[in-house]
């Protein structure tokens, strides 16, 4: 039930990634992460994270993961980052590295 509540509230329109509030606003469902011409958002629902991409003519969303929210934000709080959530993660190498491995998988 908490998978079908989390997709539920997973709604994205092209206006949702026009106004992105970053690290201004932690609380802000949508972020933007970028890394060497690679750009994912990110959606806040419930207690995950999902990481998704939109493809070039906007027509579909790829979901590259879907995170606890504990795992990355509890390390930024822990070691007191003077940056955002969104920012930390797209100068993090490990990060990109999940990314990649989930490209990389065994499609079904």
């Amino acid at each position: 039930m908490t998978q079908l509540e989390v997709l539920n509230e997973f709604q994205v329109s092209p206006a949702d990634l026009e106004k992105l509030d970053g690290d201004e606003n932690e609380e802000a469902p949508f972020g933007k992460i970028a890394r060497d011409g690679e750009t994912l958002f990110r959606f806040r629902a419930k207690d995950v994270r999902i990481y998704f991409e939109v493809s070039n003519d906007n027509k579909a969303v790829i979901v590259h993961r879907v995170l606890n929210k504990n795992t990355y934000q509890d390390f930024l709080y822990r070691t007191n980052l003077p940056v955002g959530e969104d920012e930390a993660l797209s100068e993090s190498k490990q990060f990109w590295e999940l990314i990649e491995e989930g490209e990389n998988a065994r499609r079904v």
